[in-house]
């Protein structure tokens, strides 16, 4: 089978997650002005923007890696499935997140939402990894235009980015916030792209070649 439903399913979660974070922004209640409160709560609007950056690269970069898949197997589907699961839970800790860092900058509860969330990414990024490594060793599921030494040169750039995110799990035990900043700056990271690009396919090969 191809994997245009898988896909499609797929851009469906990310598009609700999306849509979540921004259904998590709240107007604050108490007492004096409204724009006072709404400046209050600056710690939610700083774990949108990263959720956001998060979700939206990855997707981003998730429809790359389908664009290049001929194929998809039940296993495919599964570690899809896993990496979905994880997507749908970042609106949940970005609500928390917002709370946490409102009321304490840093120890408690502010450290233990920034773990979690930590592992969240953590998880996001070992499941990513893995389908692409998956397809990238199981040729028979790729464009076999793509240049095998493209593919090859992409494998260990993810490992970079799962590196950041476990030593910024680590930084969350001294400082939350901090942490959150560099979970948007590694977000970042996998802007640049980091699959092989339409460019680096071999025009002599076709599509289902190999």
């Amino acid at each position: 089978m191809d994997g245009k439903r898988a896909e499609a399913f797929s851009d469906g979660v990310f598009a609700v997650a999306i849509t979540l974070l921004a259904l998590e922004l709240k107007v604050p209640g108490g007492e004096g002005p409204l724009s006072h409160r709404l400046v209050e709560i600056w710690p939610a609007y700083l774990a949108y923007v990263v959720s956001f950056l998060s979700i939206g690269i990855m997707w981003l970069n998730h429809h790359t890696l389908f664009n290049h898949v001929v194929r998809v197997d039940r296993l495919l589907l599964v570690l899809n499935l896993l990496l979905l699961m994880f997507v749908a839970v970042v609106p949940f800790l970005t609500e928390v997140i917002g709370d946490e860092l409102g009321e304490h900058m840093r120890g408690g509860d502010a450290t233990t939402v920034m773990v979690a969330y930590g592992l969240l990414m953590i998880a996001m990024s070992i499941c990513f990894s893995t389908i692409w490594w998956y397809v990238a060793f199981r040729r028979d599921m790729l464009d076999a235009r793509l240049e095998q030494e493209a593919v090859r040169r992409s494998i260990p750039r993810f490992g970079i980015g799962f590196v950041a995110y476990v030593l910024t799990t680590l930084i969350a035990l001294v400082s939350p916030l901090a942490a959150l900043v560099l979970f948007g700056l590694t977000a970042l990271y996998y802007a640049f792209e980091h699959l092989p690009a339409a460019r680096q396919l071999d025009p002599d090969a076709g599509p289902g070649a190999g």
